[in-house]
């Protein structure tokens, strides 16, 4: 048996040691937020928050998942992701979305660990999280402008 805290809740798991975490939540637990991408930790897609630090969750084992994790289906009740998302919005961010669940769970933790983050920091956060439909000049001007609430709560 595997214990996880996912959202806060405690979740036992009988499934094997070596799952990949994604499909413990996707398929076990029934977290549909976080998606799969390319299965080998290059997209961003299934981007979660171990204990706040943003975790490609297609590679970690359940068994290496021990902390705290957190899914986009949390990000409404986290203020900072709850700004994160709002910015999202008021952009239009997202076309196709598929990726971006990820990208707001990279963006959050960025904004949790450095507030106020200069534009080299945000692409050094955000590298890891891939886009097809290429609205990277969005996502950037999101995550700046959920700084700048942050900023002035």
């Amino acid at each position: 048996m595997i214990n996880l805290t996912i959202n806060g809740q405690q979740h036992e798991l009988d499934v094997p040691d070596d799952m990949p975490l994604l499909w413990a939540l996707r398929d076990v637990i029934g977290l549909k937020g976080t998606k799969f991408g390319c299965g080998i930790s290059e997209c961003g897609t299934c981007t979660v928050h171990l204990d706040g630090v943003a975790t490609r969750s297609c590679m970690i084992p359940v068994s290496a998942a021990r902390g705290e994790i957190t899914t986009i289906e949390a990000m409404a009740e986290d203020a900072v992701g709850k700004k994160v998302q709002q910015a999202w919005l008021d952009l239009g961010v997202a076309q196709c979305g598929y990726c971006q669940g990820g990208q707001i769970m990279s963006a959050t933790a960025l904004l949790k660990k450095t507030p106020d983050p200069d534009t080299r920091e945000i692409a050094d956060a955000m590298a890891g999280n891939l886009c097809r439909c290429g609205t990277y000049n969005r996502i950037l001007a999101a995550i700046e402008r959920a700084a700048d609430k942050e900023a002035s709560s």
